[in-house]
């Protein structure tokens, strides 16, 4: 079994409900341009998705009665789990920190864009994924490519959008996230909204501004709050943020929620890399939700299976 397919597992055990195909990165021109032939990396494109649905199966094969299937209607039935392909942005392949800050140049157009994901988009769609997620859209052009790739190609399986943003209003290229997000609502393909990458502090406001352009499920997975340094290529780390090496969980809303910020803080350990402790991390889970109206999808990144284990406990004993 490979390393990767090993992680998904490890997820699922815990109790994820959805696990994302490693390819946020992996594009066409990024394979071709280390040397490997076009069918090469498609293969691969491919490949990241096969991963994940085997450790799907491997899950579903081990699983008995009294692990996770569940009870509906006095019948046993499997824990669904939902494969998504991950789509990063035209910035996550130049690799130089531009998704963070969507500056593509004025060289990069709308077709630019277009023509850049299409036959990836292809692939993956055809690669036996659930869903697509576009994530860490950083600009409003690139939502308009992916919306507009989305009918050309006639895609028949959903898909969600997550921007990124460094403020409580605007994604990082500074473009309205209320028009990203009015563009994502437009596209009948796209069947939830959101924020990825992107400091906690922030994701109240961008949450409300949301909501105001669509009725669409929020998704939200945001950062550990640290600053991401281009040149270096690596994440700049203090125990002072709000999450410390943390890209929290996926939220899906179904309403307008939180009258005011959350104001509980995390326990940050310095000498774990785990940085959040557990508990608090359950506790917090537990106001939002308190503030009611939404669903949680048990995926995490850079968190761990204990994680998930422990939000999946109080769950189950507070549905």
């Amino acid at each position: 079994m490979c390393l990767t397919c090993q992680v998904h597992l490890d997820y699922l055990d815990a109790g994820a409900n959805i696990i994302l195909s490693a390819s946020y990165q992996a594009t066409i021109q990024g394979f071709v341009a280390k040397g490997l032939s076009v069918e090469e990396a498609e293969s691969l494109l491919r490949r990241s998705v096969e991963i994940a649905c085997e450790a799907r199966e491997i899950y579903y094969d081990k699983s008995t009665k009294g692990s996770w299937d569940y009870i509906e209607s006095g019948n046993i039935s499997r824990r669904p789990v939902l494969v998504a392909a991950s789509v990063g942005s035209y910035g996550a392949y130049l690799a130089d920190g531009s998704e963070y800050s969507g500056k593509y140049g004025d060289a990069v157009s709308l077709e630019t864009l277009k023509d850049f994901h299409r036959r990836r988009l292809q692939v993956l769609l055809k690669s036996g994924a659930d869903l697509i997620a576009f994530e860490t859209i950083p600009n409003k052009l690139e939502a308009k490519a992916y919306a507009q790739l989305l009918e050309e190609e006639g895609i028949n399986i959903p898909a969600w959008f997550s921007f990124n943003s460094k403020d409580a209003i605007n994604v990082v290229s500074g473009d309205s996230i209320l028009e990203c997000a009015s563009i994502a609502d437009s596209c009948k393909q796209v069947v939830a909204v959101g924020i990825n990458c992107t400091p906690p502090r922030f994701i109240h406001g961008l949450v409300l501004s949301i909501r105001k352009a669509t009725s669409k499920p929020i998704v939200i997975y945001p950062n550990s709050g640290e600053t991401y340094n281009a040149e270096l290529k690596q994440w700049t780390v203090s125990i002072l943020t709000e999450f410390f090496c943390l890209k929290f969980l996926l939220l899906v809303y179904q309403a307008v929620l939180w009258t005011s910020p959350p104001s509980t803080a995390f326990s940050v350990d310095p000498e774990k890399s785990s940085g959040v402790v557990d508990e608090d991390f359950v506790s917090y889970i537990n106001k939002w939700r308190e503030a009611g109206g939404f669903s949680i999808w048990r995926m995490l990144c850079r968190t761990t299976p204990n994680t998930i284990r422990a939000i999946g406990s109080v769950l189950s004993k507070n549905p």
